[in-house]
């Protein structure tokens, strides 16, 4: 299952929203560099999804804010 996560790096929170059934908004503390931020998003699904955290992979947007996640269950 491929979804779609619009990030917020850098923000004051750490929270996630789903929008659509394939679409969520996540802020996360830590900085856009070096992958902190995504790291942290993987984190943030893991919990969402109750699932390992070699079960998520980023497909598509490491450096942009809008990506695309592969979630296999």
């Amino acid at each position: 299952m491929l979804i779609k996560v619009k990030a917020y790096p850098q923000a004051g929170k750490q929270e996630i929203i789903k929008k659509e059934n394939d679409s969520f908004e996540i802020w996360v503390k830590e900085k856009p560099i070096q992958g902190q931020a995504n790291r942290a998003i993987i984190t943030i699904l893991t919990d969402y999804f109750k699932i390992p955290r070699e079960n998520i992979k980023l497909v598509r947007g490491f450096k942009q804010r809008n990506k695309i996640f592969e979630i296999i269950k």
